[in-house]
Protein backbone atom coordinates (compact mmCIF):
# COMPACT_ATOMS: atom_id res chain seq x y z
CA UNK A 1 0.00 0.00 0.00
CA UNK A 2 3.23 2.58 0.79
CA UNK A 3 4.33 1.87 -2.47
CA UNK A 4 1.31 2.73 -4.26
CA UNK A 5 1.01 5.72 -2.02
CA UNK A 6 4.37 6.94 -3.01
CA UNK A 7 3.71 6.28 -7.12
CA UNK A 8 0.43 7.89 -6.92
CA UNK A 9 2.66 11.51 -5.27
CA UNK A 10 5.41 11.20 -7.46
CA UNK A 11 2.92 11.02 -10.70
CA UNK A 12 1.11 13.70 -9.12
CA UNK A 13 3.78 16.12 -8.35
CA UNK A 14 6.69 14.94 -10.67
CA UNK A 15 9.75 16.02 -9.29
CA UNK A 16 11.70 13.40 -9.01
CA UNK A 17 11.45 10.18 -11.30
CA UNK A 18 11.66 6.97 -9.85
CA UNK A 19 15.54 5.41 -10.45
CA UNK A 20 17.20 2.96 -8.59
CA UNK A 21 18.41 5.19 -6.24
CA UNK A 22 14.85 5.72 -4.84
CA UNK A 23 13.04 2.61 -3.33
CA UNK A 24 11.12 1.51 0.01
CA UNK A 25 12.04 -2.05 -0.23
CA UNK A 26 13.30 -4.02 2.88
CA UNK A 27 16.92 -3.14 3.80
CA UNK A 28 17.97 -6.18 1.42
CA UNK A 29 17.21 -3.92 -1.67
CA UNK A 30 19.71 -1.72 -0.39
CA UNK A 31 22.19 -0.32 -3.19
CA UNK A 32 25.64 -1.04 -3.11
CA UNK A 33 27.26 2.09 -1.01
CA UNK A 34 30.01 1.90 -4.31
CA UNK A 35 27.07 3.25 -6.61
CA UNK A 36 26.16 5.58 -4.04
CA UNK A 37 29.79 7.45 -3.31
CA UNK A 38 30.07 7.46 -7.34
CA UNK A 39 26.98 9.24 -7.79
CA UNK A 40 28.24 12.08 -4.81
CA UNK A 41 31.02 12.41 -6.80
CA UNK A 42 33.66 9.62 -4.30
CA UNK A 43 36.00 7.56 -6.51
CA UNK A 44 36.23 4.43 -5.64
CA UNK A 45 40.15 4.30 -4.66
CA UNK A 46 38.77 7.09 -1.90
CA UNK A 47 36.82 4.43 -0.08
CA UNK A 48 37.62 2.09 2.72
CA UNK A 49 34.81 -1.03 2.73
CA UNK A 50 32.99 -2.85 5.23
CA UNK A 51 31.14 -4.70 3.55
CA UNK A 52 28.49 -4.22 0.90
CA UNK A 53 26.74 -1.12 2.63
CA UNK A 54 29.00 0.99 4.45
CA UNK A 55 32.72 2.38 4.04
CA UNK A 56 35.11 5.17 5.20
CA UNK A 57 35.75 8.18 3.75
CA UNK A 58 39.42 9.13 3.10
CA UNK A 59 40.62 12.40 4.09
CA UNK A 60 42.18 12.88 0.84
CA UNK A 61 38.41 13.92 -0.28
CA UNK A 62 38.15 17.11 1.66
CA UNK A 63 41.20 18.34 0.64
CA UNK A 64 40.96 17.65 -2.84
CA UNK A 65 37.74 19.73 -2.89
CA UNK A 66 39.13 22.49 -0.86
CA UNK A 67 38.71 25.40 -3.70
CA UNK A 68 34.68 23.51 -3.89
CA UNK A 69 31.87 25.64 -3.06
CA UNK A 70 29.64 24.52 -0.14
CA UNK A 71 26.06 23.65 0.41
CA UNK A 72 23.87 25.39 2.29
CA UNK A 73 23.62 23.91 6.08
CA UNK A 74 19.85 22.85 7.57
CA UNK A 75 20.19 22.67 11.73
CA UNK A 76 17.75 20.24 12.69
CA UNK A 77 17.19 20.45 16.60
CA UNK A 78 13.92 20.16 18.60
CA UNK A 79 11.84 21.32 21.97
CA UNK A 80 12.85 19.99 25.42
CA UNK A 81 12.59 16.14 25.04
CA UNK A 82 9.97 14.29 26.70
CA UNK A 83 8.83 10.32 26.91
CA UNK A 84 6.52 10.65 24.38
CA UNK A 85 9.43 11.46 21.52
CA UNK A 86 9.44 14.38 18.98
CA UNK A 87 11.12 12.48 16.38
CA UNK A 88 14.39 15.15 15.39
CA UNK A 89 16.41 11.81 13.84
CA UNK A 90 13.42 10.32 11.76
CA UNK A 91 12.72 14.25 10.53
CA UNK A 92 16.24 14.90 9.45
CA UNK A 93 16.83 11.70 7.42
CA UNK A 94 12.88 11.99 6.30
CA UNK A 95 13.52 15.83 5.36
CA UNK A 96 16.93 15.02 3.25
CA UNK A 97 14.97 11.66 1.84
CA UNK A 98 11.95 14.92 0.51
CA UNK A 99 15.33 16.95 -0.87
CA UNK A 100 16.25 14.30 -2.37
CA UNK A 101 13.29 13.55 -4.31
CA UNK A 102 12.32 17.36 -5.02
CA UNK A 103 15.81 16.65 -7.29
CA UNK A 104 18.35 18.61 -4.50
CA UNK A 105 21.84 17.29 -4.21
CA UNK A 106 21.64 16.63 -0.38
CA UNK A 107 23.46 14.36 2.42
CA UNK A 108 22.36 13.88 5.68
CA UNK A 109 24.97 13.92 8.78
CA UNK A 110 24.25 12.50 11.82
CA UNK A 111 25.89 10.97 15.01
CA UNK A 112 27.20 7.56 15.64
CA UNK A 113 24.79 5.39 17.88
CA UNK A 114 25.95 4.57 21.24
CA UNK A 115 25.12 0.88 22.57
CA UNK A 116 24.22 2.27 25.70
CA UNK A 117 20.52 3.78 24.56
CA UNK A 118 20.01 1.54 22.22
CA UNK A 119 20.34 -1.34 25.26
CA UNK A 120 19.20 0.86 27.62
CA UNK A 121 15.92 3.08 27.22
CA UNK A 122 15.83 4.98 24.23
CA UNK A 123 16.79 2.08 21.94
CA UNK A 124 19.06 2.85 18.33
CA UNK A 125 19.40 6.06 16.34
CA UNK A 126 19.42 5.23 12.88
CA UNK A 127 15.67 6.84 12.47
CA UNK A 128 12.80 4.84 12.37
CA UNK A 129 9.59 3.77 10.28
CA UNK A 130 9.83 5.04 6.73
CA UNK A 131 12.88 7.37 7.78
CA UNK A 132 15.64 5.39 8.63
CA UNK A 133 19.23 5.03 7.61
CA UNK A 134 20.20 1.69 6.22
CA UNK A 135 21.83 -1.09 7.37
CA UNK A 136 20.16 -0.20 10.37
CA UNK A 137 21.12 -2.51 12.75
CA UNK A 138 25.10 -2.79 11.85
CA UNK A 139 24.55 0.75 12.36
CA UNK A 140 23.36 0.76 15.72
CA UNK A 141 25.89 -2.20 16.83
CA UNK A 142 29.62 -2.05 16.67
CA UNK A 143 29.41 -0.08 13.09
CA UNK A 144 33.09 0.70 11.60
CA UNK A 145 34.85 0.41 15.12
CA UNK A 146 35.15 3.94 15.99
CA UNK A 147 33.07 4.30 19.22
CA UNK A 148 34.99 0.90 20.46
CA UNK A 149 38.46 2.62 19.42
CA UNK A 150 37.52 5.50 21.35
CA UNK A 151 37.31 3.35 24.35
CA UNK A 152 40.18 1.68 23.96
CA UNK A 153 42.65 4.85 22.87
CA UNK A 154 40.81 6.55 26.22
CA UNK A 155 41.55 3.36 28.52
CA UNK A 156 44.95 3.16 26.97
CA UNK A 157 45.64 6.48 28.30
CA UNK A 158 43.78 5.24 32.09
CA UNK A 159 46.25 2.30 32.16
CA UNK A 160 49.35 4.50 31.32
CA UNK A 161 48.83 7.06 33.75
CA UNK A 162 48.07 3.88 36.45
CA UNK A 163 51.76 2.36 34.90
CA UNK A 164 53.79 5.40 35.03
CA UNK A 165 52.53 5.78 38.77
CA UNK A 166 53.40 2.06 39.28
CA UNK A 167 56.84 2.64 38.05
CA UNK A 168 58.46 5.11 40.15
CA UNK A 169 56.09 8.39 39.22
CA UNK A 170 58.62 10.28 37.73
CA UNK A 171 56.02 13.41 36.74
CA UNK A 172 54.91 13.44 41.08
CA UNK A 173 51.51 12.55 40.04
CA UNK A 174 49.41 12.69 43.07
CA UNK A 175 46.54 9.47 42.61
CA UNK A 176 44.18 11.43 44.58
CA UNK A 177 44.06 14.05 41.91
CA UNK A 178 43.80 12.01 38.44
CA UNK A 179 41.16 13.68 36.58
CA UNK A 180 41.00 10.91 34.01
CA UNK A 181 38.50 8.46 33.53
CA UNK A 182 38.07 4.80 31.99
CA UNK A 183 35.39 4.62 30.10
CA UNK A 184 32.47 1.85 28.64
CA UNK A 185 30.10 1.81 25.95
CA UNK A 186 27.42 0.14 28.30
CA UNK A 187 25.06 2.20 31.21
CA UNK A 188 26.70 0.69 34.01
CA UNK A 189 25.63 2.97 37.23
CA UNK A 190 27.76 0.47 39.22
CA UNK A 191 30.66 1.72 38.05
CA UNK A 192 30.63 5.46 38.39
CA UNK A 193 32.58 5.24 41.31
CA UNK A 194 35.13 2.08 42.15
CA UNK A 195 38.47 1.51 43.63
CA UNK A 196 41.20 -0.29 41.77
CA UNK A 197 44.37 -1.03 42.25
CA UNK A 198 43.56 -3.93 44.88
CA UNK A 199 45.51 -7.21 45.56
CA UNK A 200 49.06 -6.07 46.69
CA UNK A 201 51.79 -4.37 45.05
CA UNK A 202 52.20 -6.09 41.71
CA UNK A 203 48.63 -5.07 40.92
CA UNK A 204 49.12 -0.79 40.82
CA UNK A 205 48.70 1.86 43.40
CA UNK A 206 45.23 1.29 45.42
CA UNK A 207 42.95 4.72 44.29
CA UNK A 208 39.50 5.51 43.53
CA UNK A 209 38.58 6.38 40.30
CA UNK A 210 35.24 5.98 37.92
CA UNK A 211 34.00 5.01 34.32
CA UNK A 212 31.87 7.49 32.23
CA UNK A 213 30.06 6.03 29.17
CA UNK A 214 32.53 6.00 26.20
CA UNK A 215 30.35 8.91 24.32
CA UNK A 216 31.25 11.01 26.87
CA UNK A 217 35.11 10.98 26.80
CA UNK A 218 36.67 13.52 25.39
CA UNK A 219 38.42 11.57 23.25
CA UNK A 220 35.02 11.48 21.66
CA UNK A 221 34.91 15.29 21.57
CA UNK A 222 38.05 15.43 20.07
CA UNK A 223 37.54 13.33 17.16
CA UNK A 224 34.61 15.38 16.48
CA UNK A 225 36.43 18.31 16.60
CA UNK A 226 39.67 18.03 14.85
CA UNK A 227 40.21 18.63 11.16
CA UNK A 228 42.94 16.02 10.54
CA UNK A 229 45.35 13.72 11.85
CA UNK A 230 47.87 16.48 12.94
CA UNK A 231 45.11 18.35 14.59
CA UNK A 232 43.64 15.34 16.05
CA UNK A 233 47.24 14.24 17.75
CA UNK A 234 47.90 18.29 19.09
CA UNK A 235 44.34 18.12 20.86
CA UNK A 236 45.38 14.56 22.02
CA UNK A 237 48.63 15.85 24.03
CA UNK A 238 46.77 18.92 25.21
CA UNK A 239 44.55 17.02 27.20
CA UNK A 240 44.59 17.48 31.07
CA UNK A 241 44.89 13.94 33.16
CA UNK A 242 45.83 14.58 36.61
CA UNK A 243 47.91 16.96 39.36
CA UNK A 244 50.76 16.21 40.77
CA UNK A 245 51.21 16.51 44.78
CA UNK A 246 52.04 20.03 44.42
CA UNK A 247 49.04 20.85 42.04
CA UNK A 248 50.92 21.07 38.98
CA UNK A 249 49.03 20.42 35.92
CA UNK A 250 49.36 17.16 33.74
CA UNK A 251 49.20 16.69 30.18
CA UNK A 252 48.90 13.59 28.19
CA UNK A 253 52.00 15.54 26.51
CA UNK A 254 53.88 14.71 29.20
CA UNK A 255 52.81 11.13 29.74
CA UNK A 256 54.45 11.05 25.71
CA UNK A 257 51.02 8.98 24.83
CA UNK A 258 49.26 11.40 22.49
CA UNK A 259 51.47 9.55 19.56
CA UNK A 260 49.56 5.60 20.60
CA UNK A 261 46.51 7.42 21.31
CA UNK A 262 46.72 9.07 17.36
CA UNK A 263 47.42 5.98 16.18
CA UNK A 264 44.54 4.26 17.73
CA UNK A 265 42.33 6.69 16.49
CA UNK A 266 43.66 6.89 13.19
CA UNK A 267 41.13 5.27 10.79
CA UNK A 268 38.59 6.97 13.52
CA UNK A 269 38.91 10.15 12.11
CA UNK A 270 37.71 9.16 8.65
CA UNK A 271 34.28 9.90 8.18
CA UNK A 272 31.28 6.85 7.50
CA UNK A 273 29.67 6.86 4.62
CA UNK A 274 25.99 5.25 4.27
CA UNK A 275 22.71 5.63 3.24
CA UNK A 276 18.70 6.17 3.90
CA UNK A 277 16.09 3.28 2.96
CA UNK A 278 15.97 5.76 -0.07
CA UNK A 279 19.54 5.31 -1.00
CA UNK A 280 20.59 9.00 -0.22
CA UNK A 281 23.72 9.01 0.86
CA UNK A 282 23.95 9.85 4.55
CA UNK A 283 27.62 10.43 6.54
CA UNK A 284 27.44 8.58 10.07
CA UNK A 285 30.45 9.63 11.77
CA UNK A 286 31.32 10.69 15.89
CA UNK A 287 28.70 10.45 18.75
CA UNK A 288 28.93 12.61 21.52
CA UNK A 289 25.67 13.31 23.62
CA UNK A 290 24.32 16.73 24.05
CA UNK A 291 23.60 16.44 27.45
CA UNK A 292 26.53 15.16 29.12
CA UNK A 293 29.21 16.46 25.62
CA UNK A 294 28.92 19.05 23.04
CA UNK A 295 26.32 16.79 20.80
CA UNK A 296 27.02 17.09 17.25
CA UNK A 297 28.19 14.58 14.62
CA UNK A 298 32.27 15.06 13.31
CA UNK A 299 33.25 18.53 11.62
CA UNK A 300 34.73 16.44 8.85
CA UNK A 301 31.90 14.58 8.06
CA UNK A 302 29.87 17.69 7.86
CA UNK A 303 32.20 19.73 5.65
CA UNK A 304 32.99 16.88 3.20
CA UNK A 305 28.89 16.71 2.61
CA UNK A 306 29.15 20.26 2.21
CA UNK A 307 31.85 20.15 -0.36
CA UNK A 308 30.00 17.34 -2.11
CA UNK A 309 26.20 18.12 -1.83
CA UNK A 310 24.21 21.68 -2.12
CA UNK A 311 22.27 20.77 0.73
CA UNK A 312 23.36 19.10 4.28
CA UNK A 313 21.03 18.14 6.48
CA UNK A 314 22.32 17.55 10.32
CA UNK A 315 21.46 17.33 13.65
CA UNK A 316 22.32 18.10 16.97
CA UNK A 317 21.06 15.71 20.61
CA UNK A 318 18.65 16.59 22.12
CA UNK A 319 17.00 20.32 21.88
CA UNK A 320 18.00 24.09 21.23
CA UNK A 321 19.57 24.61 24.69
CA UNK A 322 21.72 21.30 24.52
CA UNK A 323 22.96 20.14 20.86
CA UNK A 324 21.89 23.45 19.11
CA UNK A 325 23.64 25.68 21.40
CA UNK A 326 27.01 23.89 21.66
CA UNK A 327 27.54 23.70 17.70
CA UNK A 328 26.25 27.70 17.87
CA UNK A 329 28.59 28.47 20.54
CA UNK A 330 31.67 25.51 19.85
CA UNK A 331 31.57 23.56 17.10
CA UNK A 332 31.28 27.04 15.07
CA UNK A 333 34.07 28.74 16.68
CA UNK A 334 36.37 26.05 16.05
CA UNK A 335 35.41 25.22 12.22
CA UNK A 336 33.76 28.00 11.07
CA UNK A 337 30.56 25.43 10.30
CA UNK A 338 27.52 28.07 9.99
CA UNK A 339 23.67 26.87 9.70
CA UNK A 340 21.69 28.91 7.23
CA UNK A 341 18.42 27.83 8.73
CA UNK A 342 17.16 25.68 11.73
CA UNK A 343 14.17 23.14 11.91
CA UNK A 344 12.82 23.00 15.32
CA UNK A 345 10.92 19.57 15.95
CA UNK A 346 7.65 19.12 18.05
CA UNK A 347 5.13 16.95 18.12
CA UNK A 348 1.56 17.20 19.73
CA UNK A 349 2.24 14.62 22.24
CA UNK A 350 5.34 16.15 23.48
CA UNK A 351 3.42 19.78 23.40
CA UNK A 352 0.77 18.07 25.93
CA UNK A 353 3.59 16.53 28.47
CA UNK A 354 4.79 19.82 28.65
CA UNK A 355 1.06 21.20 29.47
CA UNK A 356 1.07 19.00 32.29
CA UNK A 357 -0.35 15.97 30.46
CA UNK A 358 1.02 12.64 32.95
CA UNK A 359 3.35 9.85 30.94
CA UNK A 360 0.24 7.60 29.43
CA UNK A 361 -2.20 9.80 28.48
CA UNK A 362 -0.44 12.02 26.32
CA UNK A 363 -1.57 10.53 22.96
CA UNK A 364 -4.96 11.51 24.34
CA UNK A 365 -6.54 14.38 22.37
CA UNK A 366 -6.24 17.73 24.93
CA UNK A 367 -6.24 20.98 23.11
CA UNK A 368 -6.02 22.92 26.50
CA UNK A 369 -3.00 20.82 27.07
CA UNK A 370 -1.70 21.47 24.20
CA UNK A 371 -1.87 25.58 24.31
CA UNK A 372 -0.29 25.06 27.64
CA UNK A 373 2.72 23.01 26.28
CA UNK A 374 3.22 25.48 23.01
CA UNK A 375 5.38 27.67 26.24
CA UNK A 376 8.38 25.25 25.79
CA UNK A 377 8.02 25.97 21.77
CA UNK A 378 8.09 29.60 22.01
CA UNK A 379 11.35 29.74 24.29
CA UNK A 380 12.75 27.43 21.68
CA UNK A 381 11.82 29.81 18.97
CA UNK A 382 13.40 32.53 20.74
CA UNK A 383 16.60 30.94 21.40
CA UNK A 384 17.12 30.51 17.60
CA UNK A 385 16.05 33.85 16.77
CA UNK A 386 19.03 34.74 19.56
CA UNK A 387 21.17 33.18 17.34
CA UNK A 388 19.76 34.90 14.28
CA UNK A 389 18.48 32.16 12.50
CA UNK A 390 15.41 31.63 10.08
CA UNK A 391 13.32 28.90 11.82
CA UNK A 392 10.67 26.28 10.44
CA UNK A 393 8.94 24.32 12.72
CA UNK A 394 8.43 20.89 11.87
CA UNK A 395 5.45 19.21 13.60
CA UNK A 396 5.80 15.60 13.67
CA UNK A 397 2.92 13.99 13.37
CA UNK A 398 1.48 10.65 14.70
CA UNK A 399 -1.67 8.89 14.30
CA UNK A 400 -3.55 9.90 16.96
CA UNK A 401 -2.93 13.28 16.38
CA UNK A 402 -6.25 15.45 15.86
CA UNK A 403 -6.69 17.94 13.32
CA UNK A 404 -7.92 20.59 15.36
CA UNK A 405 -4.36 19.81 17.80
CA UNK A 406 -2.28 20.17 14.96
CA UNK A 407 -4.08 23.30 13.35
CA UNK A 408 -3.67 24.66 16.83
CA UNK A 409 -0.12 24.60 16.21
CA UNK A 410 -0.05 26.02 12.70
CA UNK A 411 -1.76 29.43 13.80
CA UNK A 412 0.08 29.82 17.08
CA UNK A 413 3.23 29.59 14.70
CA UNK A 414 1.60 31.88 12.18
CA UNK A 415 1.11 34.09 15.16
CA UNK A 416 4.79 33.65 16.41
CA UNK A 417 5.80 34.57 13.18
CA UNK A 418 7.48 31.56 12.24
CA UNK A 419 7.20 29.24 9.12
CA UNK A 420 5.34 25.72 10.29
CA UNK A 421 4.86 22.52 8.04
CA UNK A 422 3.74 18.91 9.10
CA UNK A 423 5.73 16.03 8.57
CA UNK A 424 4.79 12.67 8.36
CA UNK A 425 8.27 10.96 6.81
CA UNK A 426 7.78 7.68 9.20
CA UNK A 427 4.95 6.65 7.76
CA UNK A 428 5.01 7.85 4.22
CA UNK A 429 9.70 8.37 3.88
CA UNK A 430 10.51 11.50 1.51
CA UNK A 431 6.97 11.69 0.45
CA UNK A 432 5.68 12.91 4.05
CA UNK A 433 8.31 15.47 4.25
CA UNK A 434 7.82 17.12 1.16
CA UNK A 435 5.40 19.75 2.79
CA UNK A 436 8.52 20.71 5.25
CA UNK A 437 11.24 20.73 2.55
CA UNK A 438 9.40 23.09 0.77
CA UNK A 439 8.72 25.02 3.94
CA UNK A 440 12.87 24.69 4.18
CA UNK A 441 13.63 25.89 0.94
CA UNK A 442 11.38 29.06 1.23
CA UNK A 443 12.92 29.89 4.60
CA UNK A 444 16.27 29.89 2.54
CA UNK A 445 15.19 31.74 -0.24
CA UNK A 446 14.10 34.55 1.35
CA UNK A 447 14.98 35.02 4.82
CA UNK A 448 18.83 35.52 5.35
CA UNK A 449 20.78 33.97 8.10
CA UNK A 450 22.20 36.52 10.07
CA UNK A 451 24.08 33.71 12.71
CA UNK A 452 26.15 34.83 15.46
CA UNK A 453 27.41 32.94 18.64
CA UNK A 454 25.73 34.36 22.26
CA UNK A 455 28.96 34.68 23.62
CA UNK A 456 32.25 36.02 23.36
CA UNK A 457 34.82 33.40 24.27
CA UNK A 458 36.93 36.12 25.94
CA UNK A 459 34.61 36.81 28.76
CA UNK A 460 35.17 35.37 32.23
CA UNK A 461 34.28 31.74 32.88
CA UNK A 462 31.72 32.40 35.04
CA UNK A 463 29.73 35.20 32.84
CA UNK A 464 29.63 32.45 29.79
CA UNK A 465 27.70 30.18 32.10
CA UNK A 466 25.84 33.11 33.27
CA UNK A 467 24.82 34.32 29.72
CA UNK A 468 23.87 30.55 28.90
CA UNK A 469 21.79 30.26 32.12
CA UNK A 470 19.73 33.39 31.53
CA UNK A 471 19.62 33.76 27.64
CA UNK A 472 19.30 30.28 27.08
CA UNK A 473 17.58 28.45 29.87
CA UNK A 474 16.02 31.36 31.47
CA UNK A 475 17.08 31.03 34.89
CA UNK A 476 17.21 34.05 37.42
CA UNK A 477 20.96 33.37 38.13
CA UNK A 478 24.12 30.86 38.75
CA UNK A 479 25.00 28.85 41.99
CA UNK A 480 28.52 27.18 42.64
CA UNK A 481 29.31 24.72 44.36
CA UNK A 482 32.67 25.38 46.30
CA UNK A 483 34.79 22.27 44.53
CA UNK A 484 32.84 24.34 41.11
CA UNK A 485 34.32 27.58 42.21
CA UNK A 486 38.11 26.16 42.69
CA UNK A 487 38.21 24.53 39.71
CA UNK A 488 37.03 27.30 37.99
CA UNK A 489 40.02 29.34 39.49
CA UNK A 490 42.13 26.87 38.98
CA UNK A 491 41.28 26.72 35.09
CA UNK A 492 41.27 30.63 34.56
CA UNK A 493 44.53 30.81 36.43
CA UNK A 494 46.67 27.96 34.16
CA UNK A 495 45.46 30.12 31.25
CA UNK A 496 42.08 28.72 29.89
CA UNK A 497 39.17 31.39 31.21
CA UNK A 498 38.90 31.99 26.99
CA UNK A 499 37.33 28.46 26.32
CA UNK A 500 33.57 27.85 25.72
CA UNK A 501 31.48 26.20 28.18
CA UNK A 502 30.10 22.71 27.74
CA UNK A 503 26.52 22.70 29.70
CA UNK A 504 25.96 19.01 30.98
CA UNK A 505 22.78 19.55 31.55
CA UNK A 506 19.15 17.33 32.17
CA UNK A 507 17.69 17.05 28.57
CA UNK A 508 14.47 16.39 30.17
CA UNK A 509 13.90 20.44 30.86
CA UNK A 510 15.26 23.44 30.43
CA UNK A 511 15.91 24.03 33.71
CA UNK A 512 18.18 21.75 35.86
CA UNK A 513 15.26 19.58 37.62
CA UNK A 514 14.23 17.11 35.37
CA UNK A 515 10.22 17.73 36.73
CA UNK A 516 10.13 21.22 35.62
CA UNK A 517 8.33 21.15 32.40
CA UNK A 518 7.23 23.62 29.83
CA UNK A 519 9.49 27.17 30.72
CA UNK A 520 9.91 27.51 33.95
CA UNK A 521 10.50 30.31 35.81
CA UNK A 522 11.89 31.60 38.95
CA UNK A 523 15.03 28.92 39.32
CA UNK A 524 18.85 29.16 39.29
CA UNK A 525 20.65 26.64 37.92
CA UNK A 526 23.47 24.96 40.01
CA UNK A 527 26.86 23.87 38.49
CA UNK A 528 27.65 20.60 41.10
CA UNK A 529 31.14 19.68 38.81
CA UNK A 530 33.44 21.64 36.43
CA UNK A 531 35.74 19.69 34.06
CA UNK A 532 39.06 20.66 31.78
CA UNK A 533 38.38 18.98 28.59
CA UNK A 534 41.59 21.17 27.22
CA UNK A 535 42.16 18.89 24.19
CA UNK A 536 38.77 19.29 23.22
CA UNK A 537 39.28 23.15 23.67
CA UNK A 538 36.00 23.68 26.10
CA UNK A 539 35.19 23.32 30.08
CA UNK A 540 32.48 20.99 31.67
CA UNK A 541 30.08 22.48 33.50
CA UNK A 542 27.53 19.71 35.46
CA UNK A 543 24.76 21.28 36.55
CA UNK A 544 22.56 19.49 39.02
CA UNK A 545 22.29 15.93 39.46
CA UNK A 546 23.21 14.92 35.87
CA UNK A 547 25.59 11.51 35.78
CA UNK A 548 28.38 11.12 32.55
CA UNK A 549 27.59 7.07 33.09
CA UNK A 550 23.59 6.68 32.94
CA UNK A 551 22.54 3.76 34.15
CA UNK A 552 19.47 0.84 32.88
CA UNK A 553 15.99 1.48 33.20
CA UNK A 554 14.04 -0.97 35.46
CA UNK A 555 13.14 -2.66 31.96
CA UNK A 556 15.65 -2.30 29.40
CA UNK A 557 15.44 -3.35 26.49
CA UNK A 558 18.48 -5.61 26.30
CA UNK A 559 15.79 -7.52 27.59
CA UNK A 560 13.49 -7.50 24.42
CA UNK A 561 16.47 -8.05 21.57
CA UNK A 562 16.86 -11.55 20.08
CA UNK A 563 18.54 -12.95 17.22
CA UNK A 564 17.04 -15.16 14.85
CA UNK A 565 18.50 -18.35 13.43
CA UNK A 566 19.37 -16.66 10.08
CA UNK A 567 21.31 -14.09 12.11
CA UNK A 568 18.77 -11.76 11.45
CA UNK A 569 18.26 -9.31 14.90
CA UNK A 570 14.93 -8.93 16.07
CA UNK A 571 13.92 -5.18 18.49
CA UNK A 572 16.93 -3.32 18.25
CA UNK A 573 14.82 0.14 17.27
Amino acid sequence: MLQTNINDHIQQEGPRAMTSKTHTAPETAMRPIVEVARELGIADDELELYGKYKAKIDLGVLRRLKGAPSGKLIYVTAITATPAGEGKTVTAIGLSQALGRLNKRVCVCLREPSMGPAFGIKGGAAGGGMARLVPSDEINLHFTGDIHAVGAANNLLAALIDNHIHHGNRLGIDPRRIVWKRVLDVNDRSLRNVVIGLGGPGSGVPREAGFDITVASELMAILCLAQDLQDLRDRLGRMLVAYTYDQKPVYVRDLAAHGALTAVLKDAIKPNLVQTLEGDPAFVHGGPFANIAHGNNSALATKTALKLSDYVVTEGGFATDLGAEKFFDIVHGYTGLTPDVAVLVCSVRSLHMHGGVEKGSEAEANVEALRRGLANLDHHVGILRKFGLPAVVAINRFPTDSGEEIECILRHCADLGVRAAVSEVVAKGGVGGIELANAVLDALAHEASDFRPLYDWNLPLKEKISVLATEVYGADGVDFTPQAEAELTRLTELGFGALPICMAKTQHSLSDNPKLKGAPKGWRLLIREVRGSLGAGFIVCIAGEMMTMPGLPKEPAAERIDVDPDGTIRNLR
